[in-house]
C-alpha cells in the first residue's frame, strides 16, 4: 500500500531548510549581509544604488557626492522667506512658528542640503524645496494638516514602527510628515520620540524644519536630478501622480518655477510627473 509518510532524515532535512531560509531573511532585514551586500536604511540586503546609495547602513556602500562650496543661507535670503509666509494670513499659526532663524539652525545637522553639483543645482534643489513647502503649508501657514486627527495614518505593518493608539501621525511640518514608519525613523535620526511624541513637529520650529530636512535628503534628494516631476512622485505621487490629480501637479510646478525665476535659475525639464 502507498503512503505519504516522509521519513525522518528527509523530514530534518526540510526541517533545517526552513530554518536556514527564515534565518537568512531575519538577517537580511537587520543588517546582517553578507560582506559584499550593503545594509540598507531600511535593513534589507542588495547591491544597487536602492541599497548602497543614500541612508546604506554598512557594507560597500556608495561614496556620496564631494559637496559643493554654496552657502544655502546666502541664496534663502530674509528677503526671499519673507517672500513665501508674507502671503500667509496674520491669524495663521505658522506666523508664530516657522522663520528663516529655526530653518537655519536645522539645516547645520543637514550639511548636503542644496550643496550636490552646480551652483545651479543647487538653486534648483531650493527652489524645489521651498515649492513643496509652500503647497503643504499654503505659505507657511499651516503647522498641522487640516482635518488630520481624523485621519488614521498607522500602518501596522511597518511593526518596526508600532504605533501609539494615542497619538496621531498626521501630517505636520513643512513637508507635512505623515505615519508612523515616517515619524518614527525621523524621531531617532533628529533625537526626539517620534512614535511617542509626535505633536513635537508641531511644537519646536528648529526639530519641525528638521524633520522636513530629514525626509528631503533621505526621500527626495536621491531623485532630484530626474526634474521637479520626480520629486513631486517622491512627496505625494500616489495621491498626484499619474493623473491622480493634475492641480496640485500644476500648482507645485508653478511654485518652484517662480522661485526659479527668483534665483535667477533655468527649471530644467521633466517638470510634471
Amino acid at each position: 500500500m502507498l503512503t505519504h509518510a516522509i521519513s525522518k532524515p528527509i523530514l530534518v532535512v526540510i526541517i533545517l531548510l526552513v530554518l536556514q531560509a527564515f534565518c537568512t531573511t531575519t538577517k537580511a532585514q537587520n543588517c546582517g549581509c553578507s560582506p559584499d551586500l550593503c545594509c540598507s536604511q531600511f535593513g534589507f540586503c542588495g547591491n544597487t544604488s536602492d541599497y548602497c546609495g543614500v541612508g546604506c547602513q554598512q557594507g560597500p556602500c556608495f561614496a556620496p557626492p564631494p559637496a559643493n562650496g554654496v552657502s544655502v543661507d546666502e541664496i534663502v535670503t530674509q528677503e526671499f522667506f519673507n517672500g513665501i509666509i508674507d502671503q500667509a494670513e496674520s491669524s495663521c499659526a505658522g506666523n508664530g512658528f516657522y522663520s528663516r532663524g529655526a530653518f537655519l539652525e536645522a539645516l547645520e545637522s543637514y550639511s548636503r542640503f542644496a550643496r550636490i553639483g552646480s551652483v545651479d543645482d543647487s538653486r534648483r534643489e531650493i527652489a524645489a524645496f521651498f515649492a513643496h513647502v509652500t503647497h503643504e503649508t499654503g505659505h507657511f501657514c499651516y503647522i498641522e494638516e487640516i482635518n488630520g486627527p481624523s485621519r488614521d495614518y498607522c500602518d501596522e505593518n511597518a511593526t518596526q514602527y508600532p504605533c501609539n493608539p494615542n497619538k496621531g501621525y498626521y501630517g505636520r511640518g513643512p513637508i507635512q510628515l505623515s505615519w508612523n514608519f515616517n515619524y518614527g525613523p525621523a524621531g531617532t535620526a533628529i533625537g526626539f520620540d517620534g512614535l511617542n511624541a509626535p505633536e513635537t513637529v508641531a511644537t519646536d520650529p528648529v526639530i519641525s524644519f528638521k524633520t522636513a530636512l530629514w525626509y528631503w535628503t533621505n526621500r527626495v534628494q536621491p531623485v532630484i536630478s530626474q526634474g521637479f516631476g520626480a520629486t513631486i512622485r517622491a512627496i505625494n505621487g500616489a495621491l498626484e501622480c499619474d493623473g491622480a490629480n493634475s492641480a496640485t501637479v500644476q500648482a507645485r510646478v508653478r511654485y518652484y518655477t517662480d522661485y526659479c525665476r527668483q534665483l535667477g535659475v533655468d527649471p530644467g525639464n521633466n517638470l510634471t510627473c
